[in-house]
């Protein structure tokens, strides 16, 4: 019986690691994220460990087709508008083929099938950034390893079509209409969370025109690969291997052609974790002597304007989003990411921005 053949998930699933060669695994649920997707550990008989990817594809709304017009990734969803890859396993391997060519530790991946939404990935441990600085690790050696990474990826221009076997995928770009529509969720969902009105014409077009100069720059700026979720959480330190292949990389099934700001953005701007402005500061430091063709005052003044758009995303889609919806735990990071807000929006050239925020969310409605 193929796989295709196969009714229940869970049929599925066995049935495919046994054809893998991993039938006789045994299986341990990990924790998951706000996404789709289920994990398992695999430990195997002779003791190694594995781990098993599972996104059902029909969880999920339509990805992006290259060339499709505005109004038609609107019409498709969220996930078409904003480029997001719907948890692809297509997007996902070869994405994890291309950063292992670039001497990063990508997972190796043995075994997976496209259609099904099922993969088996390297183990790459469990030494997270977020959880070896908890328990006493020091941050520095962390981050300059992490924006070394950084500074490595953004040497060379990424290609149109990411391919790994009979698998491909297009590396589009971070345009104007992602950025907008993931900035936009704040005035969808902050309203609801923190008990305010819903924003009305006139503050939703003063929005739209204050922000729309940072969504451009964003868009004329993207030239390089971009991960999209590039934060402690998503980091493993692998102390064992050389150079830029210490950081071992998760996660990273989204990422498009994109702003060279934008992954420092996450990284130094943690939301679910500080970094001491003194940090944040010596890594942009770092990242741009090590980039000397760039402009200085031109990229932090992206790096702002991006970060500022990125904490208002996170805010309304990820976090407000996601509490509404039960998960409680993210208003634990709703402080933090309205101090990065707020601090970029101390930018004199975002000042309309500032304006708008005090104007339309007083201080009260900010968790």
């Amino acid at each position: 019986m193929s796989l295709a053949e196969v009714a229940d998930r869970e049929d599925l699933k066995a049935a495919f690691l046994r054809q893998a060669g991993f039938g006789a695994a045994a299986r341990e649920p990990m924790g998951g994220d706000a996404s789709t997707r289920l994990y398992e550990r695999l430990r195997l008989p002779s003791g190694g460990t594995f781990i098993f990817m599972d996104q059902p594809p029909a969880l999920e709304s339509a990805v992006c087709p290259p060339g499709a017009t505005p109004e038609q990734r609107m019409a498709l969803g969220y996930n078409a508008a904003s480029r997001l890859a719907a948890g692809s396993v297509a997007a996902f391997v070869t994405i994890a083929e291309y950063l292992r060519h670039q001497g990063l530790s990508a997972p190796k991946i043995p075994a997976y099938d496209v259609d099904q939404g099922l993969a088996v990935l390297e183990d790459l441990g469990e030494g997270l950034f977020a959880t070896l600085i908890a328990g006493g690790e020091a941050e520095a050696p962390l981050y300059e390893a992490a924006t070394d990474v950084q500074v490595a990826l953004h040497e060379r221009t990424p290609p149109q079509v990411l391919n790994a076997g009979a698998a491909a995928w297009p590396l589009l770009t971070y345009d104007t209409l992602a950025l907008k529509v993931g900035t936009d969720t704040f005035l969808e969902w902050w309203p609801k969370f923190a008990g305010l009105p819903a924003f009305g014409a006139e503050a939703s077009a003063e929005w739209d025109a204050l922000w729309a100069p940072v969504w451009v720059r964003g868009e004329a700026g993207a030239n390089v690969f971009t991960h999209r979720d590039y934060h402690a959480q998503n980091l493993l330190w692998l102390p064992k291997r050389k150079a830029v292949g210490r950081v071992g990389l998760l996660d990273f099934q989204d990422a498009l052609r994109g702003h060279p700001a934008w992954d420092l953005t996450h990284l130094l701007q943690d939301a679910r974790r500080d970094v001491a402005p003194e940090l944040e500061a010596a890594m942009l430091d770092r990242y741009l002597a090590a980039r000397p063709e760039l402009e200085r005052e031109a990229f932090l003044a992206d790096y702002r304007a991006l970060a500022a758009s990125n904490a208002a995303r996170i805010l309304g889609r990820v976090f407000a989003r996601q509490a509404l919806l039960g998960r409680t735990q993210y208003k634990a990071y709703m402080p933090r990411t309205w101090r990065y807000l707020e601090r970029n929006l101390g930018d004199p050239a975002l000042a309309g921005l500032k304006g708008w925020f005090e104007r339309h969310v007083p201080a009260e409605a900010r968790a």
